[in-house]
């Protein structure tokens, strides 16, 4: 504001304000920004601010806080100066989390997907209680793209005229479509025709939701999402109805805007009909309200900026994020759960701890003092010794430590113990140190700038920091997030780029992601790109690359924005209750799964098979996931299809190869192609069975004994576990790698030229269309013929090779491999349920000779697209002193160093094409000492299950069939082009069989 007497007096010249609230668990902050001041390193333009905590009946909480701040400036909350009410909540995603089924409503849910998709039905992975609560209808009818955005069938009327009449018999008001790659679907002749046909048949009283409007790439992610929005929708349009009649009794003018999980400014109608955007905003608004409020520009004029770590601590956690040169947090990776549900839009990559300023203080009888992670919450001002209360916590703590705190009544906590005082503080600075690394990209000292009301139980210092930055106004940077916030647009696609230029491509969108910023209420002027990703999808041949560019814009100022307060059609209709008045929440019970103890679960065997339940099915793919070598895809989806399919009463079986015949006829089959395509057109046992048919009718085969996998790495490792199930006979305990690699004649059988390991093959891609390759001149023509046929079918299709008898697939393949996978799954959930993740690397060797190579975080990976592969190099930089987090850590690290020779600045660098084909030592001269090379399979494990940066590094002696001169060629270094001779890392070690081992027991 220019001067307080323009503000008192409501003058017109009053320059532009805006007014922001954060709603954030048990504390609501809000300001009020003077745009013009914003300049100001004294005020940062904050006018007004109110902090106090959340009411049960939120809008009566956000009108009090409007009137407060607005008395406080003494702004007329009629005048045109005020530009906008920016709220940001999770009131949403708590009627989600809370299973509150007042606030929740059943959905239908329609694929256009046939004839895919159907063995991974909707709500797969769905917590059982939260399915419950939801699941109205489901159906899978004709639709969707193929990943190069051709048509697999199109959407056909009398199909979606057919549903519609289902749903409204069965009165459900929420509805998702969702169609294999709808994203790419730019001509809108998929979601979009669909949504209009059930508008015209249902009318306007029913919510229609998009998966292309809600989720990026991802099939089973993108729905969920889209679910869980749905799920949300009338409560989210009563709560804003409800925002918008309680600005018109406040006389506000202004428009109502909402801030989404970027960090970015939504319409209160776009809000109303994607509320899930608004599920996560809190950590982003925070950041950016740090960043602003401390006048720190991250961006550089002579490179390329940098990122700065944000500590926002409220009183019950803390959260930490990263924020980047564009001045907005850094994302989360692929995937992220909300209420245990695996979802994919976007969200801040954002780490929270159980330390806040109301975390209680605990002693022992041996004197260990503990910090929470429980907390007096939104009590601290009651419950906490310095207001007169009896809890001991954090607060009080700083307040004995630190006399020049002005906070509460210090006498209070006279009596509190030195050494606690000292231990408690010992504690929460090394649980801040720790939070903080983990989010570090570097080794370098970072910035830190600490934010929140509970900030002052941070230390003055903390190792690995270089300066700690507590701006002005830190206590409400939530709010001031939210007023600051920009309009974003975003572009997420898949371009074909052969015969196109990439930097063309990526201009185009640049400015279709600028337009959707400006229609969504940006300034054109200052619309800008923030964030641009190329991503180039593996197996395929026709560069399909997936590019994703966001763009932001400040919010425009124009009377059009201006005048869009309450909308007339949304003058009518119920407001939303808030748990006032008659209408209580119901918090549903969830429903509680008896838990199985790792430690001591037994297998399953009958007579001479190995029935498999949901456990050894999860084992078996956490064991397919390090098998793999860092490729074959993901074995999340196969593995929720196998679940499935024992929940529908099927069976799935495992026999021993000594429990067969010589002669006996094994079926193999597995995925050919993209395992980007598997993301979205999820493929299924079916295929595998139709293709193994159609070979089986060419190759006069009329009887099958057991299902085989090529390779038991990834999710290829998990299909012969599926066809067990529609076969109706066993999977054999073995596979033909032993791992994965990226190329069909890479199969043992191939390798040792053993008649017919390869052709006859068939293709099937699940829409009718079925190949047979009857007779190459040599192996490598099966890869480059197929590879071609698999493009044309949409980079994916089930590959059937020959049928083989069981001498062959024992002698020539990898014996007992499903059992190593589940012993190794095994060892990690064991290691995951007693809390011993630094015991995962020993656990594993236990099972196969091998050794922790490296342990470090990731600085750096480089990847391209070559010939339908995808070739780079992941760089691993080794931990710092300060950075190891305990004894046991300090002395694994050792002792790898001292078995590689690995010296103090060493880097580990491993190359890799679509799986890890070595590892090197690259020394500070810039020369590199190999460690260890394919055959021998090399893993990157999450030290930490968290973020992914910090791994650890492990290898584990191949198959005795690929170190032979033959396999050599095939499989080992010069097969990739790599110039070093293999050195083998130790004796292998045949698996022992699970069914041998727990047969009677």
């Amino acid at each position: 504001m220019s001067n307080s007497s323009e503000v008192l007096n409501g003058a017109s010249n009053v320059p532009p304000a805006e007014i922001a609230f954060m709603i954030i668990g048990t504390n609501t902050d809000g300001v009020i920004i003077d745009v013009a001041k914003s300049g100001d390193p004294s005020s940062r333009g904050v006018v007004a601010s109110f902090k106090h905590a959340t009411t049960p009946d939120v809008t009566t909480g956000i009108e009090l806080a409007v009137k407060r701040v607005l008395d406080q400036s003494g702004i007329d909350p009629g005048s045109e100066s005020i530009l906008s009410l920016t709220i940001g909540t999770t009131h949403f995603i708590n009627a989600v989390v809370q299973l509150d089924s007042s606030r929740l409503n059943k959905v239908a849910v329609l694929r256009l997907a046939a004839p895919y998709t159907g063995e991974c039905p909707s709500f797969i992975d769905f917590p059982p209680d939260l399915k419950a609560l939801l699941n109205g209808y489901t159906s899978i009818i004709n639709g969707g793209l193929q990943i190069d955005g051709r048509t697999i069938n199109d959407v056909r009327e009398e199909e979606v005229v057919q549903q519609a009449a289902i749903i409204k018999q069965k009165g459900i008001k929420n509805i998702v479509l969702v169609g294999i790659y709808s994203p790419l679907d730019v001509q809108g002749s998929q979601e979009y025709k669909a949504r209009d046909i059930l508008r015209r048949e249902l009318g306007d009283g029913v919510n229609i939701v998009c998966s292309r409007d809600v989720g990026h790439v991802g099939l089973i992610e993108r729905e969920n999402a889209s679910i869980l929005n749905a799920s949300v929708l009338t409560f989210a349009q009563r709560t804003i109805r409800s925002y918008k009649r309680a600005m018109k009794r406040l006389g506000l003018k202004c428009p109502l805007y909402l801030t989404q999980n970027d960090g970015t400014l939504t319409s209160a109608a776009e809000a109303a009909r994607l509320p899930i955007k608004t599920f996560s905003s809190g950590a982003t608004n925070s950041m950016r309200g740090a960043s602003y409020l401390a006048g720190i520009d991250l961006k550089s004029k002579e490179g390329p900026g940098k990122s700065m770590i944000v500590v926002d601590v409220g009183g019950t956690t803390t959260d930490v994020g990263v924020l980047l040169p564009s001045g907005f947090p850094r994302q989360a990776a692929a995937f992220i759960e909300v209420a245990g549900v695996r979802t994919n839009f976007t969200m801040p990559d954002v780490h929270s701890i159980g330390l806040g300023g109301g975390s209680r203080i605990r002693t022992d009888q041996d004197g260990k003092v503990t910090v929470g992670p429980d907390s007096v919450g939104h009590y601290l001002t009651r419950d906490s010794l310095i207001f007169g209360g009896s809890q001991v916590t954090a607060t009080d703590i700083m307040a004995a430590h630190s006399p020049e705190l002005n906070i509460g009544d210090r006498t209070l906590v006279a009596n509190v113990d030195g050494e606690t005082v000292q231990k408690a503080i010992k504690a929460m600075t090394r649980t801040l140190e720790t939070v903080i690394d983990r989010m570090k990209t570097n080794a370098e000292d970072c910035d830190v700038l600490l934010v929140g009301g509970g900030s002052i139980i941070a230390p003055s210092a903390l190792k690995g920091v270089r300066n700690i930055i507590i701006p002005q106004h830190h206590e409400v940077a939530n709010a001031v997030g939210a007023a600051i916030a920009n309009v974003s647009g975003e572009v997420d696609t898949i371009e074909i780029l052969s015969g196109k230029s990439l930097s063309e491509a990526v201009d185009r969108i640049k400015r279709q992601a600028i337009g959707r910023a400006v229609d969504m209420g940006a300034d054109s002027e200052s619309s800008r790109i923030v964030d641009v990703n190329v991503l180039p999808i593996q197996y395929v041949t026709n560069q399909a690359t997936r590019i994703i560019v966001r763009a932001v814009g400040e919010l425009k100022d124009d009377e059009q924005v201006l005048s869009s307060s309450l909308d007339a059609s949304e003058e009518h209709g119920e407001d939303c209750d808030d748990n006032d008045g008659d209408n209580e929440a119901i918090i549903n019970t969830p429903i509680i799964q008896e838990k199985v103890d790792y430690t001591t679960y037994k297998p399953k065997i009958v007579d001479n098979k190995w029935i498999l339940s949901e456990t050894d099915l999860f084992f078996i793919m956490e064991g397919c996931g390090v098998l793999g070598t860092g490729g074959g895809g993901s074995p999340y989806p196969i593995y929720l299809m196998c679940r499935q399919a024992l929940r529908d009463g099927g069976t799935i079986k495992i026999i021993d190869h000594t429990a067969l015949n010589d002669d006996d006829i094994i079926v193999r089959g597995g995925f050919m192609g993209s395992p980007s395509v598997g993301f979205e057109r999820i493929k299924g046992g079916e295929h595998l069975r139709v293709g193994g048919l159609e070979l089986a009718k060419y190759c006069g085969i009329t009887n099958f004994t057991a299902t085989l996998c090529d390779e038991i790495g990834g999710g290829n490792g998990m299909q012969s576990l599926l066809m067990s199930n529609i076969y109706h006979i066993p999977a054999l305990d073995g596979d033909l790698m032993g791992r994965a690699y990226p190329m069909l004649d890479q199969v043992l059988p191939a390798v040792y030229n053993r008649p017919n390991s390869l052709v006859p093959c068939s293709l099937y891609d699940g829409d009718g269309n079925a190949v047979i390759l009857s007779k190459v001149k040599n192996d490598h023509f099966v890869e480059s013929i197929m590879r071609v046929v698999t493009a044309e079918m949409g980079s994916s299709a089930a590959l059937c090779p020959p049928p083989c008898a069981l001498r062959d697939a024992r002698d020539f393949g990898v014996n007992r491999s499903q059992s190593q996978a589940w012993r190794i799954g095994r060892a990690i959930a064991i290691c995951r349920q007693t809390n011993d993740m630094s015991g995962i690397v020993d656990a594993i060797m236990k099972l196969q000779n091998g050794k922790c190579l490296f342990i470090g975080k990731i600085i750096e990976v480089t990847r391209e697209v070559r010939a339908g592969f995808t070739w780079g190099q992941v760089r691993i930089a080794r931990l710092r002193d300060d950075e190891i987090e305990d004894v046991i850590q300090q002395n694994q690290i050792s002792k790898t160093a001292e078995e590689t020779m690995e010296g103090p600045e060493d880097v580990m660098i491993i190359p890799f094409q679509n799986e890890n084909l070595c590892a090197y030592l690259e020394r500070p001269d810039g020369t590199r000492k190999i460690v260890v090379s394919v055959p021998d399979l090399i893993t990157v494990l999450d030290s930490q299950n968290a973020y992914g940066l910090r791994v650890t590094v492990i290898a584990m002696a191949g198959h005795p069939l690929w170190r032979s001169e033959r396999g050599l060629v095939v499989g080992g270094p010069t097969a990739f082009g790599l110039d070093h001779t293999f050195e083998p890392l130790g004796d292998y070690i045949e698996p022992k069989s699970v069914i041998e081992e727990y047969r009677g027991q």
